[in-house]
């Protein structure tokens, strides 16, 4: 049975390694260590409004054998409006792609790093880390290899040892179980949590996994009949991310030190408590994070260009390989000579949370298009659940840019 579900496995899981990068791992730690379990309901509606969104694209690619970029190009009619919208995807998935990738190479070196120590090199007054040239060589190799299937299984292989890791160090540290169950199901507000609830909004319901999605569904499902397998992939996939996400909060609110500011921190802070396995659990998972969205970030800014600029291509083309290599060469280069990880992953996250009403509102039109879907539009229910999904996020980002500007 384990085996059949094994093979059954398909882009959804992708998808969760994408959303559960070093960001992701970063926010939840620094949720649990300042607000204990109090903002589990932040992550639950998180994975909802995920599993809402992604099932979503995931239709979009198995009836229409398109990505969303390709959908996007195809159906805005009026030239000034397309190109703006083609600017601003390409603007904020291939571009921001490209700024999160130091991020993603950066988190899987703080996971190596724990384990291994530092391996830095002198060339002149230059200080390179090589750990993310050892990073960016493997996510070269697997994205060089252009062979689908292969990619998957090195991906879905790297998501269940993250997250094993995260789930084995939640157990670990014992949780009180009502104090959990009140945390994800009674929403609170403490003092101060405003961004960090946006950002873990932000970096669960990530606009770049929506055209990530839809454009692998079709190298997986090609008929109507598939898309039951492609819904129930969707959901257990994201419900396995949701899980492993409140294990890093659930993990960290156990530590009561104020001084850590991220995941490798939280991974010292637990051996002490808990024994050495714990810290090098944690630090397998971190990595796991860290190289899965070294992976799938450059996939999908491919994927994107592929889509906005009208490309007829494979993975194995030069343009679309020309765009993940630009954006891991660019990831290298900014961690390897020792750009501070954490706080470019913080604004990358808050970032992507303001971004994401545009996308999701793109989308939701599309979704309505029975020139693109025939019947298998959205129900009204399904709007309904969009459009208030859309609306929670718009509040969010709006109240998180007058809190950033002090207007509120």
């Amino acid at each position: 049975m384990i085996k059949r579900w094994f093979q059954n496995i398909g882009p959804g899981t992708l998808v969760a390694a994408a959303f559960i990068g070093p960001g992701t791992v970063t926010l939840c730690t620094l949720a649990g260590v300042n607000f204990g379990f109090n903002l589990l309901w932040a992550m639950l509606l998180s994975v909802i409004a995920t599993i809402v969104l992604q099932e979503m694209a995931a239709r979009l690619g198995v009836i229409s054998q398109k990505g969303l970029s390709e959908v996007i190009r195809e159906e805005i009619k009026n030239p000034f409006f397309k190109q703006f919208i083609t600017f601003l995807i390409l603007a904020a998935v291939v571009v921001g792609n490209a700024s999160y990738e130091a991020g993603n190479i950066s988190g899987g070196i703080l996971g190596l790093e724990t384990i291994l120590g530092k391996l830095i090199v002198e060339i002149g007054s230059i200080s390179i880390n090589l750990m993310s040239l050892l990073i960016g060589v493997i996510a070269f190799i697997l994205l060089y290899i252009g062979n689908y299937k292969f990619l998957e299984k090195a991906l879905v292989t790297l998501v269940l040892l993250m997250s094993v890791s995260f789930l084995i160090t939640a157990i670990v540290t014992k949780p009180n179980i009502i104090g959990v169950l009140k945390g994800m199901f009674v929403p609170r507000f403490p003092e101060k949590s405003l961004l960090t609830i946006i950002g873990l909004i932000g970096t669960t319901v990530v606009p770049y996994n929506l055209f990530l999605h839809a454009s692998l569904v079709k190298e997986r499902w090609n008929k109507k009949e598939d898309l039951l397998s492609a819904k129930k992939d969707t959901i257990i996939s994201i419900i396995l991310g949701g899980l492993v996400s409140m294990a890093i909060i659930i993990s960290a609110a156990a530590i009561q030190i104020p001084n850590i500011t991220n995941a490798a921190d939280l991974a010292k802070g637990l051996a002490p408590l808990y024994g050495e396995f714990a810290k090098y659990f944690l630090a397998l998972g971190l990595f796991a994070a860290g190289i899965t969205s070294a992976i799938t970030a450059p996939l999908a800014a491919a994927y994107v260009a592929k889509g906005c600029l009208g490309w007829k291509t494979d993975l194995k083309s030069k343009k679309f390989r020309l765009v993940w290599i630009v954006i891991l060469f660019l990831g290298v280069l900014f961690s390897s000579i020792g750009i501070k990880p954490i706080e470019i992953i913080k604004f990358a996250q808050v970032a992507n949370g303001m971004l994401l009403p545009v996308i999701a509102g793109i989308l939701l039109w599309i979704m309505n298009k029975k020139s693109v879907l025939g019947k298998f539009v959205n129900t009204k229910t399904q709007n309904m659940i969009g459009f208030f999904i859309l609306a929670i996020t718009i509040f969010l980002g709006a109240k998180g840019i007058l809190k950033v500007f002090n207007l509120i």
